[in-house]
């Protein structure tokens, strides 16, 4: 789970290259302190609805409205990494995009929805860390970890919703086999008669959330980008501090999922995030306020 977390941040700090030289953004104005409340609106918006359709049993709706999600994601981050090398490149992008789709579709192994997960994530993480500068960020990780503790340990209702989403073959969460055998195809069949938390109590594999690695990881990408100070390779210290801020909420983290309970992520790493990016600031002598 680390590594996948390490690995949409480099990916992610790889894109957002591309991404300034193309003009790209998701907010006209990153500097504006309300885009935050707009992201966890539409977040929580869109959190109830996928919630209405499991209610009524309308699972392939999520299915569909996650598919298209995932068409769009697929092309802009191979479209967006293969731009500067070859010509036509959206025609590759394009290709690609439909033989990934055909690949979950039909061999929905864990190790396949990772890949794809992974190049979703990064593909997020690098949008939005270039359309929201730093203290926007900020905001939005205190906000959505405040939001994930009250969604996980009061309402439960996002619980409800891993527990809708987990079986669809869509690549919003993270799975790590417990066990070389481990068939997630197999796993989704065998546990298809399976309700709540019984399925999650019975799994086979370890399961983490996509924006687990996104939200947090988009403070590393913003700090990177809006952020000028000493840097090791091709990242800065406050954005090497947060990712190091990241990975010690996650350590963190592992000891609460170790008793095998569902967990928030977010409280302990965006809390690593923002504190591993403070210390990395003042050491780089970068005052934010």
């Amino acid at each position: 789970m680390v590594f996948f977390i390490l690995i949409i941040q480099v990916l992610g700090l790889l894109l957002a290259q591309t991404l300034n030289s193309n003009n790209v953004r998701a907010f006209s104005n990153p500097q504006s302190v309300l885009n935050p409340i707009y992201y966890l609106t539409l977040i929580i918006a869109f959190t109830l609805f996928l919630l209405a359709i499991i209610k009524f049993g309308k699972p392939w709706m999520i299915k569909v409205i996650m598919g298209i999600v995932l068409i769009f994601t697929l092309y802009f981050v191979y479209e967006t990494a293969l731009f500067s090398f070859i010509n036509y490149a959206w025609i590759i992008a394009l290709a690609l995009t439909v033989g990934t789709m055909f690949t979950i579709f039909y061999y929905p192994e864990w190790f396949v929805i990772d890949s794809v997960g992974i190049l979703v994530g990064a593909g997020a993480v690098a949008i939005f860390g270039v359309s929201l500068s730093v203290v926007p960020v900020l905001i939005l990780l205190i906000l959505l970890a405040v939001y994930d503790f009250i969604s996980v340990y009061e309402t439960k209702h996002m619980i409800r919703l891993a527990e809708g989403v987990i079986d669809l073959k869509v690549p919003v969460l993270f799975v790590l086999p417990r066990s070389r055998q481990y068939s997630h195809a197999k796993w989704i069949r065998d546990s298809s008669a399976l309700k709540g938390e019984e399925k999650l109590e019975k799994r086979e594999a370890y399961f983490m959330g996509l924006g687990d690695a996104v939200i947090p990881s988009t403070l590393v990408i913003s700090a990177n980008f809006f952020l000028t100070a000493p840097s090791i390779g091709f990242v800065n210290i406050p954005a090497l501090g947060a990712m190091i801020g990241i990975l010690v909420g996650y350590a963190s983290l592992m000891i609460l999922v170790s008793k095998g309970k569902p967990q928030a992520g977010l409280p302990l790493l965006n809390t690593g995030a923002i504190i591993g990016f403070f210390i990395g600031s003042t050491i780089a002598g970068i005052k934010l306020f």
